[in-house]
């Protein structure tokens, strides 16, 4: 994408703060509504020992806990682990085209070409939401392994906004989650902000229902609605883990679609006060955005060059991290967004049709699992306890 406009002099070529789109709630508590879960999902590819913490979560909460694993994890090893006190449901979800879940045209689009992902992050999510429907969980929170909750009182917080809220994220401190280009951009003296994650997610599963697409920022879009942002708050407060963004260039190069698409629909939703994200299918917002994102990174990278040699050590980690964006922004044009956020809105109307014919079979995990998998898939590994 060579396609240069003329910016506005003084205009900001990126956004590092959301926070206007959310309903922010500071105090720990939230007086009225049950404050309860039915669940908390895990989706993991580590080692069992990483679900520690959202062991004694659940055996606190005396919920729950489905793991949701794959790779490195298995549902065989996570049952091995489980404390006695804890009732879990450890499922190894095999192969993604083997899931009760829609054939997205979001993930044909970008099939075979450059920005396919091969990750089952999404996957797992759109289970973890299928299952909650099978069993007659009404409330669940998505909580990925890597982040810790300071106490079950935190969960009930969230929990009891859902009373109002189709959605309620909560406070990321530690390690900031962010994309690799907004890691660097904050340290190298930008203003950055973390925004409403799948990390630590409490989602309500009886309103309309919206999915999690195969990219980057997949929760951000999940957060959305047909023409607007969903009822959404901020409350409570975790910490991720901390590891190093830079570790890989070739993490930056693969968060840029998702990157850009993510930030490209906030962009409007943060101009249009929550009104809507009308412009997402016009060639001429993206034409705009992506000129914008091209100088922002590039801004960034002139920064990260002008450190002095040592006062980071992983300066070159980060400008190669930022190279490599620039090189996959280079190969996204305004057509491909465009008929990305095209065929996303298909999707959402499919997951819902797709969604609405799943039953509720109540607390019934052995039948539930036929129902996650379609009709010539090989049968799903699980333990229950």
């Amino acid at each position: 994408m060579e396609t240069e406009i003329e910016l506005v002099k003084g205009e900001p070529h990126h956004h590092g703060s959301h926070r206007n789109l959310a309903d922010i709630f500071d105090q720990p508590s939230v007086p009225g509504g049950s404050g309860t879960v039915d669940a908390i999902v895990v989706p993991t590819i580590r080692h069992p020992r990483w679900l520690t913490h959202a062991g004694r979560l659940a055996a606190a909460l005396g919920r729950p806990l489905v793991t949701l694993h794959s790779k490195w994890s298995s549902a065989r090893e996570a049952a091995a682990w489980m404390p006695p006190d804890v009732r879990f449901i450890a499922v190894d979800i095999g192969e993604a085209h083997g899931l009760n879940l829609p054939d997205f045209r979001t993930t044909a689009l970008l099939k075979d070409t450059p920005f396919a992902r091969p990750t089952d992050l999404g996957a797992k999510r759109n289970t973890g939401l299928l299952l909650a429907r099978l069993m007659g969980w009404e409330r669940i929170i998505f909580l990925d392994d890597d982040i810790v909750i300071g106490g079950h009182e935190e969960v009930t917080s969230a929990a009891a906004l859902l009373e109002k809220y189709d959605v309620v994220g909560m406070h990321i401190g530690g390690y900031p989650d962010n994309s690799v280009v907004c890691h660097a951009h904050r340290f190298t003296g930008g203003h950055q902000e973390s925004f409403v994650g799948g990390g630590a997610l409490a989602v309500k599963t009886t309103c309309v229902p919206s999915f999690f697409p195969n990219i980057y920022n997949e929760d951000w879009f999940y957060l959305l609605g047909e023409t607007s942002l969903r009822p959404l708050a901020v409350t409570g407060n975790v910490r991720q883990r901390p590891y190093d963004p830079f570790d890989r260039p070739i993490r930056a190069r693969d968060q840029e679609l998702g990157d850009v698409l993510a930030e490209g629909i906030y962009w409007l939703l943060d101009g249009q006060r929550r009104t809507g994200w009308t412009g997402a299918t016009e060639p001429a917002h993206w034409a705009d955005f992506l000129a914008r994102r091209k100088h922002f990174i590039e801004d960034v990278l002139g920064r990260v060059r002008r450190l002095p040699v040592d006062s980071a050590p992983n300066r070159h980690a980060m400008e190669s991290s930022l190279v490599a964006a620039l090189g996959r922004l280079r190969l996204i044009d305004p057509a491909l967004c465009v008929s990305y956020v095209k065929a996303w809105t298909e999707d959402r109307r499919r997951w819902a049709d797709h969604f609405e014919k799943i039953p509720n079979l109540g607390p019934d995990t052995a039948v539930a699992m036929k129902w996650l998998i379609k009709a010539d898939a090989k049968p799903l590994f699980y333990r229950a306890g």
